[in-house]
């Protein structure tokens, strides 16, 4: 079993920093931080550079070419949203460290008819799954899709996602307003309640997709345990109270609302840093939009990440990254996950907080006990970037080495 000591490097651990130490990797695990390096051990040089835990993205539907690409940018674990990835359907992903590991929902509950199908021709979504044969298609068994139409139906449903492999269970609450399709089937509040207590009941987590107040409203009533979205509209003292006092944790993935709104990533992709990575099919989908809600205004929703996080809610960071394509624009696997950090501060939590809602947080929130953390027994998944980006969050880009469970990515 190789032994590799990192050395020299400034270390956060995933919730603070601990200064200039030695971290040691032993086969795929973390075996010890302070201390000397190991007679034996292969020296990795970090000095002028901060080791931080492997980045998490808590908002993505993903591929396998999307999971190596993530993992590039130095996000080793990535949770999706909707898709295919579950955990009957990704053996070959968890034992492949050329790419970020990932978690699923598998299919969320919906009504027929119901967001997301508005934006996509049928049968197809957002997610192919990431193992199987050539393009990432799987051949055996398709994901379970969920029967949303009743409380009964939904209640149903819980443990058969739960059986095919869900990690967490997603409702969408959605009448399609934000996407520019308005008045499509919703979830009502019965049926929903009746999906969460169900899953409540069998121990799952359960996450929401909400765009507006209303709708989280609507997630707050029924239970949910953390927002997979940030409303849109300005903030009110009486919804960040609600969530507080709910003890849910959000995603506000600030990267798409802001293209939602119009705003495209094409500054992140001049990046340098960035455009090295992305072949032309994501560079062209980093600068482009969704832009169905231009009357949106970004500083309203960094108003309600502040307020948020200044009430004490877990904010955890996620893109809701997708596929290489234009109409889903302004994200990029991997890439997008550094925006959002820069998104966080920008709203007025320090670097550090951020740091941690891309790593120690959303470990908890999500009960991935075994990442997350610098810290002996855990996965060795790291990143070490040059500079500080306890100090300077753009830092978080200027990528040294990865690992993934031990394994250093090559470059």
């Amino acid at each position: 079993m190789s032994t590799t000591a990192i050395t020299g490097a400034q270390v956060f651990d995933g919730e603070k920093s601990l200064g200039v130490t030695t971290v040691v990797i032993q086969g795929s695990r973390i075996v010890q931080v302070g201390g000397q390096a190991p007679a034996e051990a292969e020296v990795v040089d970090g000095a002028g550079a901060t080791l931080l835990p492997g980045l998490i993205d808590a908002h993505v539907h993903a591929d396998r070419d999307s999971l190596a690409l993530a993992l590039q940018f130095g996000v080793t674990t990535e949770l999706e949203m909707q898709g295919a990835n579950t955990r009957n359907r990704r053996g070959a992903i968890s034992e492949d460290d050329s790419v970020a590991d990932v978690r699923s929902s598998g299919f969320a509950l919906t009504p027929p008819g119901g967001h997301p199908s508005e934006l996509f021709p049928k049968d197809f979504h957002p997610g192919r799954p990431a193992g199987g044969g050539p393009g990432g298609e799987h051949r055996g068994e398709p994901p379970y899709r969920p029967d949303a139409t009743g409380p009964e139906a939904a209640a149903a449903s819980i443990p058969q996602l739960i059986a095919h492999g869900s990690d967490y269970i997603k409702f969408m609450i959605d009448d399609g307003s934000v996407e520019g399709h308005p008045g499509l089937p919703m979830l009502d509040q019965a049926t929903l309640n009746a999906g969460v207590a169900a899953a409540k009941k069998h121990g799952a987590l359960t996450v929401a997709h909400a765009l507006t107040i209303d709708a989280t409203r609507m997630a707050i009533e029924a239970g949910i345990d953390g927002l997979a979205h940030l409303f849109v509209e300005p903030p009110t003292d009486e919804i960040v109270t609600l969530i507080k006092d709910a003890g849910m944790f959000v995603v506000p993935c600030t990267v798409l609302n802001a293209s939602m709104m119009g705003i495209t990533g094409s500054e992140l992709a001049d990046d340098p840093r960035v455009a090295s990575r992305l072949n032309a099919a994501w560079d062209a989908t980093l600068r482009s939009c969704f832009g169905h809600y231009p009357q949106g205004k970004l500083q309203d929703v960094l108003d309600s990440v502040k307020a948020l996080a200044d009430a004490g809610v877990d904010l955890l960071v996620g893109t809701d990254v997708s596929q290489p394509m234009p109409f889903l624009g302004g994200l990029a696997p991997g890439a997008s996950v550094h925006q959002e950090l820069q998104r966080l501060v920008e709203a007025g939590l320090t670097p550090a907080a951020a740091l941690r809602a891309a790593t120690a947080t959303t470990a908890r929130r999500f009960h991935l006990s075994d990442r997350g953390r610098i810290a002996d027994g855990l996965r060795a998944d790291l990143l070490l970037v040059d500079g500080d980006p306890t100090t300077t969050i753009t830092d978080t880009l200027n990528t040294r080495a990865v690992w993934r469970r031990g394994t250093r990515l090559a470059a």
